[in-house]
């Protein structure tokens, strides 16, 4: 907890603000993150208590296993009550919240069809932890004709206000597929216009994790290691970039999949070869975003799980031009970002405060998402 004072935003002098606890898992399939926030769904008021709970070798089996799946598939029904039971264990000894924000494993997402799959039951995790949980977060957003994705530009809004910014800002979350967020924390609330600009970037760490582990060499390439003693190959490089999908207007998003035609192609390539490839698609397609935002931004500070990948630093620095930082080195912590931003929701939708807008997802009019559920079975909204 930092202590720092919470800022005065357009409605906190209305709303008190409230200790709530949200949870990740990511299509990395490292873990369960949690992570407890206080805050009155405009600013962040305090940070509380952060966790990470590993899957196991084989619950991670089970779920890269479930990729694709839509419900109804007995694949998609094993992979819910791994999430579910790593959830509950996860949390299960938390300090006491007021709510929950629980996000689900994402399976599948289908923007242009307008569906997306995330297993875990929100009533499931309510009945079990005794707290109310807010879950189901994108549906709302994709009927109204949103992409669904990305969900955490608002609480980016709000990071960039706690830390002082006076000026706009990117977020860049390198999980499986990358996103970014461009925010001006001068505009009091984060579904104004002016204020969040977000999108997928393209293809970040899962094509490199599936390569780690489809050749036996481990579930990531920790550090870039692998990367650096390799040689980019410049041609399949270019190939990549010049998909037609980086030239996109946002707001844009893709399946964790979307680009598994490159993990493929790298198989004639080296280990250390194949990494370098593929770390230099996931900066370079940073690079394609840079012209869709409202400004090019002097800082871009990454969180998720490439911000550890050194030598994937290195490559955005030298790809977008940019001030390249970790969140970590701001005040704000990397690990527990997602699982924050969670909370923040969880807190917004609560209030009935909007968690996406036109220009982070493309919804028709800005919407808050989000199903309730009560310990005692209720399911609200």
């Amino acid at each position: 907890m930092t202590g720092k004072e919470k800022r005065a935003g357009r409605a906190g002098a209305q709303m008190p603000s409230i200790w709530a606890a949200g949870a990740m898992s990511g299509t990395s399939f490292d873990g369960v993150d949690v992570a407890v926030l206080r805050t009155d769904g405009v600013e962040i008021a305090a940070f509380g208590e952060t966790r990470e709970v590993a899957y196991s070798e084989a619950d991670r089996a089970v779920l890269r296993g479930a990729m694709g799946a839509w419900p109804g598939e007995a694949r998609a029904d094993a992979a819910a009550r791994i999430v579910e039971a790593a959830h509950i264990a996860a949390m299960v000894d938390l300090p006491a919240v007021d709510l929950l924000g629980f996000h689900g494993q994402t399976l599948a997402h289908d923007p242009a069809g307008g569906r997306t799959h995330q297993v875990g039951d929100g009533a499931t995790l309510a009945r079990a932890l005794g707290v109310e949980v807010i879950w189901d977060f994108r549906s709302s957003d994709m009927g109204m004709g949103g992409q669904g994705a990305p969900l955490a530009p608002f609480y980016h809004w709000a990071c960039a206000r706690w830390i002082g910014a006076k000026a706009p800002v990117a977020f860049l979350n390198l999980g499986g597929v990358g996103n970014i967020s461009w925010v001006d924390p001068g505009i009091a609330a984060p579904e104004l216009p002016g204020a969040c600009v977000a999108f997928d970037t393209g293809p970040a760490n899962a094509p490199i994790d599936d390569m780690m582990v489809q050749r036996g060499l481990g579930a990531f390439d920790a550090g870039g290691v692998l990367a650096r003693a390799g040689e980019i190959d410049l041609a399949l490089l270019e190939e990549t970039l010049s998909s037609p999908w980086f030239d996109i207007a946002p707001p844009k998003a893709l399946d964790r999949d979307a680009f598994a035609d490159v993990g493929a192609a790298v198989a004639r390539l080296s280990d250390a070869d194949a990494a370098a490839t593929l770390t230099a698609v996931a900066a370079g397609a940073v690079a394609r975003a840079m012209p869709h935002l409202p400004s090019r931004p002097e800082d871009l500070l990454v969180t998720g799980g490439g911000r550890l990948n050194a030598t994937l630093m290195e490559m955005l620095r030298e790809a977008t031009g940019c001030k390249v930082w970790s969140v970590d080195e701001v005040g704000l912590d990397g690990n527990a970002l997602e699982a924050q931003a969670f909370a923040y929701l969880a807190v917004r939708v609560a209030r009935g405060l909007p968690t996406s807008s036109p220009t982070t997802t493309g919804v028709a009019a800005p919407v808050g998402g989000g199903r309730r559920s009560r310990p005692a079975g209720a399911v609200l909204g």
